[in-house]
């Protein structure tokens, strides 16, 4: 009998940024500096907004934590597009609460 075992807490891109900065560039090593490249070039929304909508999703809309992280990273444009998170699922959500999560997605997205 195996148990999982939690061993941490999931991040977005824009968390990471987030943290990585805190601890100051001159500070880190070379994979993280490389990490902290890639979460500034991906993030799409900022560390706040992004944590606020994983907990919106996962409280509102019934999504896992794991798949809410994975929306939030890359903030699908469309019903389509969200729907290829959350094919895994057992679960069938209706078109109405897909809109409604595409919607919030896109009150908080970078303008470019």
């Amino acid at each position: 009998m195996s148990e999982k075992k939690e061993t941490g807490k999931n991040l977005t891109i824009p968390e990471v940024k987030k943290l990585l900065e805190s601890l100051g560039e001159e500070n880190l090593d070379q994979f993280q500096r490389r990490t902290l490249d890639y979460a500034s070039k991906f993030s799409k929304v900022d560390a706040e907004a992004a944590e606020k909508l994983v907990k919106k999703l996962v409280e509102e809309f019934g999504l896992e934590e794991e798949e809410a992280v994975q929306v939030v990273n890359c903030m699908p444009a469309s019903v389509e597009e969200l729907r290829v998170f959350l094919a895994g699922g057992r679960r069938i959500i209706e078109t109405s609460k897909l809109d409604a999560i595409v919607n919030l997605l896109n009150e908080h997205r970078k303008l470019k």
